[in-house]
């Protein structure tokens, strides 16, 4: 029988497409390692990767499989910049500042495509990805965001879309105008987990699922790792749990916030050439985002219905079907192949979180929907502090986080009022 996740809930198109999805023995009994890191997601692979390929023992592990969380289960779109557009960053954090940010995320972007081709993981990489507008009174910014990238940030393949070139490259008239991006896409992101993991274990990490952290402790200069199958002693420890932090470590708890995100893969679209015709991924301009693309395959992969809690929904393909129809009427009918879900980390000010939390202990996670390339990214870079290179991790250790209000009683139900109100506001 498939694996059916105990922490997400469905089973994914990413998942059916994959031809192998090797698994990794549970740690058994107690060892002594270099560095520890919790969370089998692009994160926490990434690091150990780089890490055992210069020579480091690394163990990681993870509560589940690796691909259970938002790693194997997102979107897949890599986007251009932070979680905002670089012009937001710089009314906050400076030119200098932002400048710095938006060139991490192109170097993360290269990082991810360089690493994929490297070693032969065919991630279905689509060139193209667009940022569209449901409401009319925001053509000055579209226009200026291509603009600006050009001029200030060395980014030239943005283009302003009108409404008539927006409804033909969509195949619907449901949005008023768009920038076009050229220079990112969006990827099969199981594909890319699951060759990745398979080249953090060639390079000699030690690798196991189905292993639940219980608890990180600093002891006379040595982290700890407690799990349900015995202790990890090391010289330092990555946590890289991001969604699913729970109660493992209290300061990333305070600050990264889990909430679920939906969605659903159609049957292949043959009979409607006319949606989304040169391949590209959406995102729209909703703070509750929809997003949504082709598979190379030729289905349309739509996620849009977050909940602001743990719950999960038992009519996931209805959900998502109804927000496709209102995009895409002649969908009304569409049969959804797949749905599934995962829960997304993210933080109050949508950038990420990297702290050290205790003496040898750095988190890195929060990536607000923003994560395919930065999550893999922060991992190499994390790599490269751990071996004394100079690393751009610096810029997102120096964003200022703060913890969500309300306490671990009162958070998520504060949460879910402030993100419910941002949502009714979408519709007006």
């Amino acid at each position: 029988m498939p694996w059916q996740s105990p922490i997400s809930p469905g089973i994914s198109w990413y998942e059916a497409n994959v031809a192998v999805r090797p698994e990794y023995p549970p740690l058994s009994g107690s060892v002594q390692t270099d560095v520890a890191i919790v969370g089998g997601g692009f994160t926490g692979l990434q690091a150990a990767y780089n890490l055992a390929r210069n020579g480091v023992h690394v163990t990681l592990i993870d509560a589940c499989r690796f691909g259970d969380g938002a790693s194997g289960r997102n979107g897949g779109q890599l986007g251009t910049g932070q979680r905002w557009w670089p012009e937001e960053f710089e009314a906050t954090l400076g030119y200098e500042r932002s400048k710095a940010l938006f060139d991490l995320a192109e170097n993360a972007k290269k990082h991810l495509l360089d690493f994929s081709e490297a070693h032969g993981i065919d991630i279905e990489y689509v060139q193209g990805h667009m940022s569209v507008s449901h409401k009319s009174g925001m053509e000055k910014d579209y226009r200026a965001n291509a603009e600006i990238a050009a001029t200030r940030y060395n980014y030239p393949h943005l283009s302003f879309m009108d409404g008539k070139e927006t409804a033909e490259r969509l195949g619907s008239t449901f949005y008023k105008y768009g920038v076009r991006d050229n220079g990112t896409g969006h990827i099969q992101p199981m594909k890319l987990l699951v060759g990745l993991a398979r080249q953090a274990a060639l390079a000699g990490a030690a690798l196991h699922e189905k292993t639940k952290a219980l608890k990180v402790e600093n002891a006379s200069g040595k982290v700890i790792v407690h799990t349900d199958k015995g202790i990890i002693t090391a010289d330092r420890a990555l946590i890289a749990c991001n969604g699913h932090i729970g109660n493992l470590e209290p300061i990333t708890a305070s600050r990264v916030m889990p909430i679920r995100s939906f969605i659903g893969a159609s049957k292949v679209l043959i009979d409607h050439p006319d949606v989304l015709p040169g391949g590209e991924s959406v995102a729209d301009s909703r703070f509750v985002v929809r997003y949504f693309r082709k598979s190379k395959d030729g289905r349309l992969l739509f996620g849009g219905r977050e909940a602001y809690t743990a719950d999960n929904p038992n009519d996931i393909s209805n959900h998502i079907r109804r927000q496709i129809t209102e995009i895409y009427p002649h969908l009304a009918d569409i049969e959804m192949t797949h749905s599934w879900g995962g829960s997304v980390g993210i933080t109050m000010p949508r950038q990420p979180f990297v702290r050290e939390v205790m003496p040898g202990v750095t988190s890195i996670g929060g990536y607000s929907g923003h994560g395919v390339m930065l999550s893999n990214y922060c991992g190499k870079l994390y790599a490269d502090m751990v071996l004394g290179k100079a690393t751009e991790l610096e810029l997102f250790r120096e964003l200022n986080i703060p913890g969500f209000p309300g306490g671990a009683r009162f958070r998520p139900v504060l949460l879910f009022l402030a993100l419910s109100w941002y949502a009714l506001r979408d519709k007006f």
